[in-house]
C-alpha cells in the first residue's frame, strides 16, 4: 500500500524513503561542487609544481567548468531517455574515479585532461536532480527537499575549497586533490546505497530542436548574459584573491587563504533575502540592486588591510548570489510564460553560467600577471556592469506575467 501511494502523490517526509532520498542528493550535490572547484585554493602550488604562469594555472578550475557546462547540453536531453537515478548515480561516481586518477596525473596536460573529464562526468547530476525530485517527491515537499539539494551544492562548493586548501598545507596539492577525490568516494557510496529508483519516471523522446526556442526571447537572452557575465567576474575575483593573499604582505598558507571561502555562508543569506524582496518588489526591481551591491564588494577589495578585503569578498559574494538566485529562478518562470520548455531554459541557463566561469574566471590568471589585483578588480569591474546593464534592459521587456 504504502509503494502506491508513493508512486501516486510522492514521498513526503516521514517515508523512509524521502530519507533516504534527501541525504543521497545532498551528499551528491555535496561531492559535485566540492570536486568542481577543488583545485581554486591550490592555484599557486600548481605554478610551482608544474611551472605553468598564473593564467594556465587557471585552466584547471576553467576545464572542469567547461566540461560541464558542455555537457549539461547534452545530459538533460537523454535523461529523458536513459531515466534519472542512473545517470545521477554513475555521475557522482565517475566524477570521483576521475578526481582521483587527477591527483596522479604526472603531467600538467593530462591534469587538464583529467579535469575535463570530470566535469564532463558530473553534469549528470545538476542536469536531473531537480527534475527527479519533481517527480519523486510529494508536491508539498518539493521545496522542503530542492532546499537539502541545494545546501549540499553550496556546503560542497565551500567544503572543497576548505578541505583542499588545508591538506595542501599538510602534503601538497597532490594530497589534496586525493583527499577531496576520497570524499567524493564516500559521497558516491551514499548515493548508490541510499538513492531510490525512479518510479514516476516515463521515457520520452528527445527533441534537440526545442532548445533552439529558448533562444528567441529577448528576456531568456538577457538573463543567460547575466548568467555568464556575473559568474565570471566572481569566479575571477576568487582565483585572483588566491593569488594575492598567498602573496606579499599577506603570505598566507593555502589553507589560511581558503578560510575566505567562509563568506560563502553570507552567499545563502544573500539569496534568500533577494528572492523574499523580489517576491514582494518584482525581480526587474532586485536584480540591478544585487548588481550594485557587487560592484560595491569589488570597490572595497581595492583597500589594503586584509580585514577590508575579506569584507570586500564578503559583500561581492552576498550581492552575486542574490543576483544568480533570482536570476536563476527567473528562468523557468519565463520560459514557462512565454510557452517554451522550462527545463531546457534551464539548461541553456547553467550552460551560459559555466561557460561564463570558465572564459572569464580562466582570464583573472591573465589580468593577474599584467596587473595583480587592479587587474583582477578591473576584469570583475567591467563584468560586474554588463551584468547591470543587462539587468537594466529587462525592465524595458514587455512583461509576460512572471517577472
Amino acid at each position: 500500500m504504502h509503494q502506491s501511494v508513493a508512486r501516486q502523490t510522492g514521498y513526503l517526509p516521514g517515508d523512509p524513503e524521502y530519507r533516504k532520498l534527501s541525504v543521497a542528493l545532498f551528499a551528491a550535490g555535496l561531492a559535485t561542487f566540492a570536486l568542481l572547484y577543488s583545485t581554486q585554493p591550490l592555484l599557486p602550488q600548481l605554478v610551482d609544481a608544474f611551472h605553468v604562469s598564473p593564467s594556465q594555472s587557471a585552466f584547471s578550475v576553467s576545464f572542469a567548468t567547461f566540461g560541464l557546462g558542455l555537457a549539461l547540453l547534452i545530459a538533460g536531453p537523454a535523461s529523458e531517455v536513459l531515466g534519472r537515478t542512473n545517470l545521477m548515480r554513475w555521475s557522482v561516481a565517475a566524477t570521483s574515479v576521475f578526481a582521483l586518477l587527477s591527483a596522479f596525473a604526472p603531467t600538467w596536460h593530462l591534469l587538464l585532461a583529467l579535469r575535463g573529464l570530470q566535469g564532463i562526468a558530473m553534469a549528470g547530476l545538476p542536469a536531473v536532480a531537480m527534475a527527479y525530485l519533481r517527480e519523486e517527491v510529494h508536491q508539498d515537499s518539493h521545496a522542503r527537499a530542492s532546499g537539502l539539494y541545494i545546501a549540499g551544492t553550496a556546503v560542497g562548493g565551500m567544503a572543497g575549497r576548505l578541505i583542499a586548501g588545508g591538506l595542501s598545507d599538510l602534503g601538497g596539492w597532490r594530497f589534496a586533490t586525493a583527499g577531496i577525490a576520497a570524499v567524493g568516494v564516500l559521497c558516491a557510496a551514499v548515493v548508490w546505497l541510499l538513492l531510490p529508483a525512479s518510479r514516476n519516471f516515463h521515457p520520452s523522446a528527445a527533441r534537440p530542436h526545442d532548445l533552439f526556442r529558448v533562444l528567441r526571447d529577448p528576456a531568456l537572452l538577457a538573463l543567460y548574459g547575466i548568467a555568464a557575465t556575473a559568474v565570471g567576474a566572481f569566479v575571477a575575483v576568487y582565483n585572483g584573491a588566491v593569488f594575492r593573499l598567498s602573496g606579499s604582505p599577506y603570505e598566507l598558507s593555502a589553507g589560511a587563504a581558503g578560510l575566505v571561502f567562509c563568506v560563502y555562508l553570507l552567499g545563502s543569506a544573500g539569496s534568500a533575502t533577494a528572492g523574499t524582496l523580489a517576491d514582494r518588489y518584482g525581480r526587474r526591481k532586485v536584480v540591478p540592486i544585487g548588481c550594485l551591491i557587487t560592484l560595491a564588494g569589488v570597490a572595497i577589495t581595492l583597500a589594503a588591510p586584509l580585514p577590508l578585503i575579506v569584507l570586500g569578498l564578503a559583500v561581492m559574494t552576498a550581492g552575486f548570489f542574490a543576483v544568480h538566485g533570482v536570476a536563476s529562478g527567473w528562468v523557468p518562470a519565463r520560459a514557462h510564460a512565454s510557452g517554451v520548455g522550462t527545463g531546457q531554459a534551464s539548461s541553456m541557463y547553467l550552460f551560459s553560467f559555466y561557460l561564463g566561469s570558465s572564459v572569464f574566471g580562466g582570464l583573472a590568471g591573465t589580468a593577474w600577471s599584467r596587473a595583480e589585483w587592479n587587474g583582477v578588480a578591473g576584469e570583475a569591474g567591467v563584468l560586474f556592469l554588463v551584468t547591470l546593464v543587462l539587468a537594466l534592459l529587462l525592465k524595458n521587456v514587455p512583461s509576460r506575467v512572471q517577472n
